[in-house]
């Protein structure tokens, strides 16, 4: 029995399927899939099976979840002991949602890695593995979905997620132990909008427009998901770019509309690039959400209370300034295999 085959087993468990538990983990499903018979094997038990609405955990492995959970976590905690006590740069895993992740995470991080006493290293982990600059915190910031982030905080393979507010993972399970207490504190305020370009309003209801959305609209927990779910947007009706600037400019081609932060659009609007539609603004705000032990303690306690101090709220409303080349990296998906 190994942290690897635990730690596919409670991913497979918590999110529904061996797809989502793969993509959390950055690696393919039949990876997961090996890891999962190899436990089944060595336990000689199913532990999960599916049925008509996806995976269900047997008898013994809703017994087993909360015991691999804490297993998975203590792994985790045990090899940022480790890093600690070799002089290794202490590692910081945030999760964030694509829109975040774009505009904000990496200067976020940047100016967290300054402020932090001792020098610090920042990057965003590539599949292979990336390696940070050698300092006392090697950060890296993450693209996960909504209802990957609790699991992911909860199984202490991320540190801190700044998103949408999230709920406590389920635990389900007969006798099983609760999950870990996750704490979610509003960060920043903003508005969600709608803009087009002045030249190509569009007319009629909003559920028969052409929406162009960054990877978080397929994201239905996301506040650009829950937009869209409440404009009775059908998915035929979506069409998906990389990242929320190019949505912007499909848009200002006039190619439909696209959901955008208010703030972070306001130079293409402020240019004539784009407009403001007349829908109801969606007020909403980002969450910092940590595991309530790691509320105050260690250096996710430390970039929770950096997030308040007024230099972090001015890169959040006036992201701008970029980072350094060499400590530029592309943020991914959530790569942490062990």
């Amino acid at each position: 029995m190994t942290l690897t085959q635990l730690g596919a087993f409670v991913l497979t468990a918590r999110l529904g399927s061996v797809k989502d538990a793969a993509k959390a983990l950055g690696v393919s499903e039949p990876a997961v899939s090996q890891a999962i018979t190899a436990l089944r094997q060595q336990l000689g038990d199913q532990l999960l099976v599916r049925d008509g609405t996806g995976m269900r955990l047997t008898a013994a492995g809703a017994r087993l979840l909360p015991v691999a959970s804490q297993m998975v976590a203590l792994g985790a905690e045990a090899q940022a002991a480790v890093r600690v006590a070799q002089g290794l740069p202490e590692q910081l895993r945030l999760v964030t949602t694509s829109v975040l992740a774009e505009f904000i995470a990496a200067p976020l991080l940047e100016a967290f890695t300054r402020r932090h006493s001792g020098g610090v290293a920042s990057s965003s982990a590539a599949s292979g593995g990336g390696a940070g600059v050698r300092a006392t915190v090697d950060a890296a910031a993450e693209v996960a979905a909504t209802a990957e982030m609790p699991v992911l905080i909860a199984s202490r393979l991320a540190d801190l997620a700044l998103g949408p507010r999230l709920a406590v993972p389920d635990s389900p399970g007969e006798g099983g132990e609760s999950s870990p207490a996750l704490v979610s504190e509003p960060v920043f305020k903003y508005r969600l909008v709608t803009v087009a370009s002045p030249r190509c309003r569009p007319r009629g209801p909003a559920s028969g427009w052409r929406w162009l959305v960054d990877p978080s609209g397929t994201d239905p927990g996301s506040d650009v998901g829950r937009l869209l779910h409440a404009a009775g947007v059908p998915e035929s009706q979506v069409s998906v770019f990389p990242n929320q600037t190019a949505a912007w400019a499909a848009a200002a081609d006039g190619s439909g509309v696209a959901p955008a932060v208010a703030h972070l659009v306001s130079h293409q609007v402020r240019r004539g690039e784009l407009c403001v539609l007349d829908l109801p603004p969606a007020e909403t705000c980002w969450y910092a959400t940590t595991l309530s032990r790691d509320r105050r303690a260690g250096v996710a306690g430390s970039l929770r209370r950096f997030l308040g101090t007024p230099e972090a709220m001015q890169l959040m409303r006036e992201p701008g300034g970029g980072v350094p080349v060499s400590r530029f990296r592309p943020p991914v998906y959530v790569t942490i295999w062990s």
